[in-house]
């Protein structure tokens, strides 16, 4: 009897052995594919389709400024929806070209009015770009890239900034360029002008996002490792701080264009920021702004 049991005890022992291992191998098969599952999701969102797939699209020009030295030679050439093919782009895509802002030739690469597109965006998102071109969008950063740094050229940077009491104000930039993917989209900008500031060199040195790698929640590039100090707190992400929006971080900075957009008369985020213009000693709350490049 005691020679069965102990027979019978082995034999279980040794059936529960065989189904914790086969337990063992499903459950690395399915974390396997779980992992693959999620690198095919990440590649799908951060692949770059072509937006004309059917059939080859004829492009307006190298960019807006192109454009309207082309046409507008011509003919005056009206601000709206362009397609462009940059140099060094292996695709076309549409922008929004201002014709009239300042002696036109302007693309538009960002632009907030109302708040009704969602700046709370991960890194694919700004890589590729979103929103209604228009009206609010972000143009994305590789096309942007794509723009800025063609053959024997040069851009411009402006950004226009609208208060909530119809005030308007301005920062010019004389030159603005990216470096590429691998080094984060990191910007230059050129010499300022201008009379809302220069928000993005800062105040204090430890303010400037000059030269500066982009940073979304996911793809932490602000330089505060381990942490930095903002208003008096340790921050470890400036993004997170910024509602999870993306750009040019530095410790955080006193400029945001992509941040939180104010409703009127409410309190809501942090805000579109640009630490500069200030009225009475306190930074302007800012109702609309557009980034737009142009060539030199």
């Amino acid at each position: 009897m005691v020679s069965y049991t102990r027979s019978t005890k082995k034999l279980l022992r040794s059936l529960m052995d065989e189904q914790q291992a086969s337990l063992d191998y499903l459950s690395n098969q399915v974390h396997e594919l779980m992992n693959r599952v999620l690198l095919l999701t990440t590649d799908v969102l951060r692949k770059q389709l072509d937006p004309f797939p059917q059939r080859p699209v004829q492009s307006h020009g190298l960019d807006c400024s192109d454009i309207k030295d082309t046409i507008g030679s011509v003919t005056k050439t009206p601000s709206g929806l362009y397609i462009i093919h940059p140099e060094g782009a292996s695709y076309p895509f549409e922008v929004m070209c201002d014709m009239d802002y300042r002696g036109g030739g302007w693309t538009v690469i960002q632009k907030r009015t109302d708040g009704v597109i969602d700046f709370q965006r991960l890194w694919c998102d700004y890589l590729d770009g979103f929103g209604d071109l228009l009206g609010e969008h972000w143009l994305g950063l590789k096309k942007i890239f794509y723009i800025v740094n063609q053959k024997n050229t040069s851009f411009m940077l402006s950004v226009a900034l609208e208060s909530e009491d119809d005030t308007l104000a301005y920062a010019l930039y004389d030159s603005f360029w990216l470096e590429d993917e691998a080094r984060f989209f990191r910007m230059h900008l050129g010499r300022y002008s201008g009379n809302a500031g220069d928000a993005f060199r800062g105040l204090r040195k430890e303010d400037n996002q000059n030269a500066m790698p982009f940073s979304t929640s996911d793809a932490d590039n602000d330089g505060c490792q381990p942490a930095c100090l903002v208003h008096g707190q340790a921050v470890k992400s400036c993004s997170h701080v910024n509602n999870h929006t993306g750009w040019w971080f530095s410790q955080c900075g006193l400029a945001n264009l992509n941040g939180i957009h104010h409703f009127p008369r409410k309190l809501q985020g942090t805000g579109i920021q640009w630490g500069t213009w200030t009225k009475m000693n306190s930074p302007v709350k800012i109702k609309s702004v557009s980034m737009k490049i142009r060539r030199v």
